[in-house]
């Protein structure tokens, strides 16, 4: 129940802080040249508060990533761990077996052929 909450938090929080981080103003770049001036008055304040939003936002997400993994049932962690085990096995299994995972061409015996006489080098 927490875990899934949790979840929904995240989710929340990740959407609005990609909505905070695309309203911003560029700093610098290209993409200031294209933007509006910030002499307008009250637009530095606004930039302090979307800052501070965003550093909250990225904030939030981690410490409910890690409450989340906290409050993972721990049924859940054990059905991970014991289906990883499961495939382990079943691979050791098949690679136990004698029959090659794929068919394997016989190669014909290579007979013994006379040594091919030397040309003399020409000067």
């Amino acid at each position: 129940m927490l875990y899934t909450f949790c979840i929904v938090l995240i989710l929340i929080a990740s959407v609005l802080l990609v909505l905070a981080v695309l309203v911003q103003n560029p700093k610098s770049g290209m993409a200031a040249n294209f933007g509006v001036s910030n002499q307008v008055i009250g637009v530095r304040q606004t930039a302090d508060f979307l800052e501070k939003f965003t550093w909250g936002m990225a904030i939030t997400i981690l410490v409910l990533s890690l409450l989340a993994t906290l409050a993972m049932d721990s049924h859940i962690a054990s059905a991970n761990d014991s289906s990883a085990s499961n495939d382990a096995k079943a691979l050791i299994e098949m690679s136990a077996s004698e029959q090659p995972a794929m068919p394997q061409a016989e190669i014909p015996a290579a007979e013994e052929a006379a040594p091919a006489e030397e040309a003399p080098a020409q000067k």
